[in-house]
């Protein structure tokens, strides 16, 4: 069968790495790989449109089609999910004991609309009254120009100078940042001094565990081959369970840490045996939980439903009628 030549670029992750290396190939595809960095992958995705389909940030891709930009349309395949109350760092000897503290400072950020920044403003709302109107932002460069929401004190970083610096140098009180800076535990510190402990009872009260990144395939391309997003779906999924397996494996441990196996342990005791969930209904908290901190943050032009970011081909349905039928 003659497959469809297709490129795609997405991170290095373990639950990519079948698709790199070609353990997994999805069906009826001729796929050349291109694995970037999250940050060149954005910028050339959503400003030159390189590739057939790639990883992207789910905030800039949901204000995108808020504003009615239909160029892609995304699968429920989540690359990058992190908790993100330990991307917020300050001086360590900032005069900021509690969250509550950072009312009325200067908080850096690299990119307003980037999703680990949608999601530390909501936690930062919802759990501890500091509003986005509450600070005074400082922003490094967006991956593509949008407009500051009415009522928000945006100002942009020198081109002579990195937050990171500015931070160090008192320029700005904290920044919230998806890299850890380089003088972590000496000059800076981070806000939560025990995050995983404040993270786990986050995701113990509310059931999110923060999506940053999905995946998106060309409208033009879906709509002529409909049929790509389960081809797609279904590889993914394979190698992210291809990923566990090999991390789950105790005759030669596959990941460098000594005891991966107690701590994927520990772990599926409290996210239960699917972790890392592709889908929307597994994921139907975290999703509803960042439509709602966009819609509040004034960063969609209207609250949007997930309904209207997926396509609609991949749900349970399938699964379902499978497994009645006995072809599953």
């Amino acid at each position: 069968m003659k497959k469809l030549k297709l490129t795609m670029a997405c991170g290095r992750y373990d639950r990519t790495q079948p698709l790199i290396d070609d353990r997994v190939e999805p069906e009826g595809v001729d796929l050349t790989f291109i694995p970037l960095r999250p940050g060149e992958t954005f910028w050339r995705m959503l400003n030159h449109a390189e590739f057939d389909a790639s990883e992207m940030s789910l905030s800039s891709y949901t204000i995108l089609r808020s504003e009615g930009d239909t160029r892609f349309i995304a699968i429920p395949v989540f690359p990058s999910r992190v908790f993100r109350h330990s991307a917020v760092y300050l001086r360590s000897d900032a005069k900021i004991a509690s969250p509550q503290d950072l009312k009325g400072k200067r908080i850096g950020v690299a990119d307003y609309q980037m999703t680990a920044a949608v999601w530390a403003r909501g936690f930062l709302a919802d759990d501890y009254g500091v509003k986005p109107k509450d600070v005074d932002w400082v922003i490094g460069r967006p991956v593509r120009t949008i407009k500051p929401p009415e009522g928000i004190r945006c100002e942009f970083m020198r081109s002579d100078t990195t937050l990171e610096a500015m931070l160090e140098h008192g320029a700005i009180d904290a920044l919230i940042s998806v890299m850890i800076p380089k003088t972590l535990g000496t000059i800076v510190r981070r806000l939560f001094a025990d995050p995983r402990k404040v993270e786990r009872e986050y995701y113990q009260r509310t059931g999110v565990f923060p999506i940053m990144h999905t995946f998106v395939l060309k409208t033009r391309l879906y709509e002529d081959n409909p049929w790509l997003a389960i081809s797609f779906y279904r590889a993914f999924c394979r190698a992210r369970d291809i990923a566990y397996h090999w991390m789950y494996d105790t005759d030669a441990l596959t990941v460098g840490l000594p005891w991966v196996i107690d701590e994927l342990e520990a772990t599926r005791q409290i996210f239960g045996p699917q972790v890392w969930d592709y889908s929307i209904e597994g994921s139907r908290p975290t999703l509803d939980a960042l439509m709602r901190h966009l819609d509040d943050q004034r960063l969609t032009r209207r609250r949007m439903k997930v309904k209207d970011l997926f396509v609609p081909n991949i749900g349970p349905g399938l699964a379902e009628y499978l497994k009645a039928t006995g072809e599953d």
